[in-house]
């Protein structure tokens, strides 16, 4: 008998599949309605973050730090809540963003200090507002968010590290090991059938690599629960 899958050990969890660095920055808007200014003093990295984070000493001496946004600079002025500008940086409630606008840090509810898009290069864009307001997320996807949901207007900054290759196998082992996930990875066909669903036969799966969304732990490899196969009609 052969060992575990992976996908079943990783189920398991442990030490193997924990991540070990941790976020540096706590990301959050402040929640109070109230109109806020603030200075942009810095701009670090975060070892779990693809995008800047500025840090902005705020006009009662607080520091806060947000997502950086595309064009932002230190010595900046941002500003936050109800009434804002509408300019690149500033955080201001959904309600108030013009239609077509890119934005990013979305709440799902005011206060959460930001659940969606939040990744280097991210931006999402405001559709439309009505009772509710309508954002396209950088998949495609149209969400609804409540009218005092706040977001930051911009590009988030840092597009260009996921193009950045790694050059180094350390620093690949590196990047892997902060999120936790295992690496080097052996691909299921270059295994033997014993280990894998797709191992053996010459080294070719020989069947459909769609798996029922109720397959066994043991057969849940390759496409999972597909909505489509085939090739797609021009």
């Amino acid at each position: 008998m052969g060992r575990r899958l992976k996908i079943q050990r990783r189920g398991k969890g442990g030490p193997v599949y924990r991540a070990t660095i941790h976020a540096k920055y706590d990301i959050n808007y402040k929640t109070t309605k109230e109109l806020l200014t603030g200075q942009v003093t810095d701009m670090m990295t975060d070892p779990i973050r693809s995008a800047l984070v500025a840090e902005v000493l705020m006009a009662d001496g607080s520091r806060e730090y947000v997502i950086c946004a595309e064009g932002l600079m230190t010595g900046q002025r941002i500003e936050f809540g109800t009434g804002a500008k509408k300019t690149v940086g500033n955080i201001l409630p959904l309600g108030e963003i013009e239609p077509g606008t890119a934005i990013f840090n979305i709440e799902k509810n005011f206060g959460d200090g930001g659940k969606f898009v939040r990744a280097g290069g991210q931006s999402a864009i405001l559709v439309n507002k009505k009772d509710n307001v309508t954002v396209k997320l950088p998949s495609g996807k149209l969400k609804q968010f409540p009218l005092d949901a706040r977001a930051t207007i911009g590009v988030i900054a840092g597009g260009g590290k996921h193009t950045k290759p790694f050059v180094t196998a350390g620093a690949k082992f590196w990047a892997m090991k902060a999120k936790g996930k295992k690496y080097p990875r052996v691909r299921g066909v270059a295994m033997n059938p014993v280990d894998h669903p797709f191992g053996g036969s010459q080294h070719h799966i020989g069947h459909s690599k769609s798996t029922s969304r109720h397959a066994p732990s043991g057969r849940k490899v390759g496409a999972i629960a597909s909505r489509r196969t085939g090739r797609k009609k021009k």
